[in-house]
């Protein structure tokens, strides 16, 4: 089994939980280090390792009026400050091959979105980087294809990589996880990971905008959690409502301390009783 050393934590499916938050998109450096600094001081206390996860720029809205973020120049400075101030691991996503070797100047994580996993030259772009490589498996893809996905980010040298769970396409405008896919990627030997947040999403659901169902997020957490994962992905906020994006499927801040508290007792039992 495989573990990826980010800055100063080891992550892995025999390691202690890695909790992976912060907002949707990045909308100030001040917020994004409130924020931070709130998920770093719950997971010490609670004996998890943690990473800030935020986008500069999300390129994959549902609509032209969709909010998009601060752009890469002054997200990346944003991102930077969080890093240094707050004494953080940073992970953010990209869109194109080019956003790449930028980002990877200031994010210790690259993520590939869901709807861009397979996507030769992204992947390639992603592993050349130098930066570890967190894949989010499409909404139409068995997990059992993702080692075709992970082929190609190893054929640049680069093994940091890990896999994430988001769901899966059901109908239209839902999304279903299933929780069989989690120990099926974990048998590629790298470290899996579950979304929590866009599983409950219901993508388009509000016509020009996502929905979501974020009193599931949590649930959502805690099952994964208990299966065994390395780490769980949480989108949260101050004031979900008022967020730009994912806002109906982001957990409230003020919650994230008492959620991960109980996460790591689940992963305490899961990682001691494995299946």
């Amino acid at each position: 089994m495989k573990s990826v050393e980010i800055a100063n934590i080891v992550i892995g499916n025999k390691c202690p939980l890695t909790v992976i938050a912060g907002p949707c998109t990045l909308e100030s450096t001040e917020m994004g280090q409130h924020i931070a600094g709130t998920l770093k001081e719950a997971c010490e206390i609670a004996g998890a390792q943690y990473i800030f996860k935020a986008s500069y720029d999300k390129a994959n809205r549902t609509s032209l009026c969709g909010r998009r973020g601060l752009g890469m120049e002054e997200g990346l400075k944003a991102l930077q400050s969080i890093k240094e101030l707050v004494g953080v691991p940073i992970l953010t996503d990209v869109h194109t091959e080019a956003q790449c070797v930028v980002a990877a100047e200031v994010a210790d994580i690259l993520q590939i979105p869901a709807f861009l996993c397979r996507q030769t030259d992204m992947l390639l772009a992603a592993g050349n980087s130098g930066a570890a490589v967190n894949i989010k498996k499409g909404q139409f893809l068995a997990p059992w294809e993702m080692p075709n996905i992970i082929t190609k980010v190893e054929s640049t040298g680069n093994n940091r990589i890990l896999l994430t769970e988001r769901g899966t396409s059901f109908g239209y405008n839902t999304l279903i996880a299933d929780m069989r896919s989690l120990p099926q990627m974990a048998q590629t030997g790298y470290p899996v990971v579950m979304d929590a947040t866009h599983s409950v999403q219901q993508p388009g659901g509000k016509g020009g905008s996502s929905g979501g169902q974020r009193e599931f997020a949590p649930v959502m957490a805690r099952a994964a959690v208990s299966i065994g994962v390395s780490a769980v992905f949480i989108e949260t906020h101050p004031d979900p409502d008022k967020a730009p994006s994912d806002g109906p499927n982001m957990i409230y801040l003020d919650k994230m301390p008492q959620l991960i508290d109980t996460l790591m007792k689940f992963d305490d039992l899961a990682k001691k009783n494995p299946v």
